[in-house]
């Protein structure tokens, strides 16, 4: 039987990435001793409070349609949350809340792409952003952040991928994997890029709590910039809440009206007694949010101080996230030899970041998502198959 045009598209390099991870996940399901840091999945329970509030919503019979959208009250706690830390003037009309930010980013892409538009990314970048931007037969147009630089934006090499043929540019900052974050400076070259062109700029900020001292700048507060700027969001990371599914857009109006006629064919609304709880998440100062942001932090710290000791291997420590890339060009294996002769050596699952873009060629990525203990053996684990290498014990 014939499939769709849209299943090749949707396939690629970054949809094979997981598969390290699917196999440590079965093989801590059938009792092995196996430490998973090839995810981004908070290793902290959802605050309380916020679970109590579903619960009791759930309860009370909140079991019905929702808002397309969204619950007013929802999206107007989005706005003024977004409004007070990007300093973008936002309401409820420019907010879309969605099945988590992938859907945010795939419902952005269907909205705002269309065959042979080509949409500049720099990578290293999330490996779904190549299936959901060529989901709607638009071209990636990838820019090379190095290494050398911190995995860095250079804004002149951003200008040299700009074509007639550019509709978009897509970014994450704080950036998944390299956890590097664009500064003001660079996002104000971006948005006289953006101006110039007449280009969307789609920024991923999920990441945009977990920050390790650093500004963290929106685009989107850019002066002329909220008319053309769709920024992604969720609750995902900087709540512990990634199974809940709950993110948003923020866009202009005209955009909204579009996700709305979106959403009914594909969403139709998420459950009401889930966004009770990220009301909750939303406008309660809950000290369990600061208390894994620093969490991440001291795991960064950890993390980089025991790995940038064992010879063959650098780290790049990063300004924010959960996430760390790991150099291991030095140990003489190729990222996928490193990774996966360390799992089947030491049972600690780490990804190959080449399949993040080829600057990520001879990095691992890996996670802060494991309790300081497992973190810790985790580090002792990867030290010993560094060192078990020829080119290390020579």
């Amino acid at each position: 039987m014939r499939f769709s045009p849209l299943v090749d598209r949707l396939a690629g390099e970054g949809s094979n990435a997981w598969n390290i991870h699917y196999r440590a996940v079965a093989d801590r399901r059938a009792g092995r001793d196996v430490i998973i840091l090839s995810v981004g999945d908070p290793d902290f329970d959802t605050p309380a409070a916020i679970t109590e509030a579903t619960i009791a919503a759930l309860r009370a019979g909140d079991t019905h349609y929702s808002d397309l959208l969204g619950l007013e009250e929802l999206r107007a706690a989005i706005a003024r949350r977004h409004q007070a830390k990007t300093g973008q003037a936002t309401t409820e009309d420019n907010i879309a809340v969605m099945a988590g930010a992938q859907c945010g980013l795939f419902v952005s892409a269907l909205c705002l792409l269309a065959p042979g538009d080509e949409v500049v990314v720099p990578e290293p970048m999330y490996v779904t952003y190549e299936a959901t931007l060529q989901a709607p037969g638009a071209k990636i147009v990838r820019v090379a952040q190095r290494p050398e630089n911190g995995f860095h934006l250079d804004p002149d090499d951003l200008a040299k991928a700009i074509t007639r043929r550019t509709r978009a540019i897509y970014f994450a900052t704080p950036c998944n994997p390299t956890g590097a974050m664009i500064p003001r400076a660079t996002l104000e070259r971006v948005a006289d890029l953006a101006r110039k062109h007449d280009l969307w700029v789609v920024s991923d900020e999920v990441y945009a709590t977990l920050t390790f001292g650093q500004e963290h700048v929106s685009i989107g507060g850019l002066p002329g910039m909220a008319e053309r700027t769709v920024t992604i969001n969720s609750l995902s990371k900087s709540h512990a809440m990634t199974g809940w599914r709950m993110g948003w857009i923020v866009a202009p109006t005209q955009m909204i009206d579009h996700v709305h006629n979106l959403s009914m064919a594909m969403l139709y609304g998420l459950p009401t007694f889930l966004q009770r709880g990220a009301l909750v998440a939303l406008e309660q100062d809950l000290e369990e949010v600061e208390t894994m942001r620093a969490t991440y932090r001291r795991r960064r710290d950890i993390a980089a101080g025991r790995l940038n000791q064992i010879p063959g291997l650098r780290c790049l420590t990063p300004d924010a996230g959960m996430f760390m890339m790991l150099d291991v060009r030095g140990t003489g294996l190729t990222a996928g030899e490193f990774s996966t002769r360390l799992y089947d050596a030491q049972g600690v699952a780490v990804l190959d970041a080449t399949a993040f873009g080829p600057s990520a060629v001879g990095h691992v990525r890996m996670s802060f998502v494991a309790d300081d203990a497992s973190l810790d053996d985790a580090c002792r684990r990867i030290a010993d198959f560094a060192r078990s290498l020829p080119n290390i014990a020579a």
